[in-house]
């Protein structure tokens, strides 16, 4: 069995086994559960800094009524324009491996729109890792009946997105398959290339305020104001590409009447709350999307 490494443990998160289920569950506690999740999106810093945002998202998991979950990440290291799956059967974790669904990648690379995310490129990636520690550990009771089907999202043009869109349509309509997209908000000062604010707010607010606004777009579920927004804002939003091509998704399944949903913000945080222009900081989004 090929296995792909949790590379990122002891470092972005906690590599004992049970000194991370304790974390975990400390923050879960933390959090309110609203309603079952369709699909999820949830930051991917280090836990010291986005765990207890996470957990907000991960809380509305109803681990008993899902077989399979999409992860869709954006990609840090390697730019392309398509979507990747993985070559690997199974992700390691401090709290068990999760089993790919070799049965949908091979579909999806079927298609022939889909390109192969070697081992090296996959365990450099913590967009998809990120999550997983927290997928085991919420689907602990059920982990051997449950499989994985992560997805690395390249820079997609807009016509890429809908060709994408109608694929993952077949996979978000099902009743048993969750979708979960990782992504941070905004990446602000020097260090990210990216200063702007509003000059009546403190910085921090300013930021805020721009990070709630992309979000409206996202409960409204509305792409082409998502594209808009990003195009005037070019906020630094590392996963607008996993995010678009969800809300695209969403778009041609509910005009189809595959499905009707709602989405809402449930958390928002920031690493820190900046005051000067030496300063800097990333911010944290926790939302829902539930059948309505």
């Amino acid at each position: 069995m090929r296995k792909r490494a949790a590379s990122h443990a002891g470092s972005w998160y906690e590599n004992n086994p049970q000194t991370l289920a304790s974390q975990l569950n400390g923050w879960l506690e933390k959090a309110d559960f609203k309603k079952a999740a369709k699909a999820l999106i949830v930051p991917h810093a280090g836990y010291s800094y986005s765990g207890p945002t996470a957990a907000w998202s991960y809380k509305q998991i109803d681990p008993n009524s899902v077989r399979h979950v999409f992860i869709l990440g954006p990609s840090h290291r390697v730019y392309f324009t398509q979507c990747a799956t993985p070559v690997v059967d199974c992700y390691e974790t401090p709290l068990g491996n999760l089993k790919l669904d070799d049965e949908i990648i091979q579909k999806l690379q079927s298609t022939g729109e889909f390109r192969e995310m070697n081992v090296e490129i996959d365990e450099e990636e913590h967009s998809i890792e990120m999550q997983l520690p927290y997928l085991a550990h919420v689907f602990k009771n059920r982990l051997d009946q449950v499989t994985f089907v992560p997805v690395l999202v390249g820079s997609l043009d807009i016509e890429t997105e809908k060709k994408y869109s109608k694929i993952f349509a077949e996979y978000l309509k099902r009743d048993d398959t969750l979708f979960v997209i990782s992504s941070d908000f905004c990446h602000w000062g020097r260090r990210f290339d990216y200063v702007r604010a509003d000059p009546s707010m403190a910085i921090w607010e300013s930021i805020e305020a721009m990070d709630k606004a992309g979000m409206d777009f996202i409960e409204k579920k509305d792409c082409s104001g998502f594209h808009d927004y990003l195009n005037e804002t070019r906020n630094t939003i590392c996963g607008r590409h996993p995010i678009s091509l969800f809300l695209a998704t969403l778009e041609y399944s509910e005009s189809k009447n595959d499905i009707n949903t709602e989405f809402k913000l449930l958390h928002y945080a920031q690493s820190s709350k900046v005051k000067a222009k030496n300063d800097s900081s990333v911010s944290y989004v926790a939302a829902l999307c539930h059948k309505a």
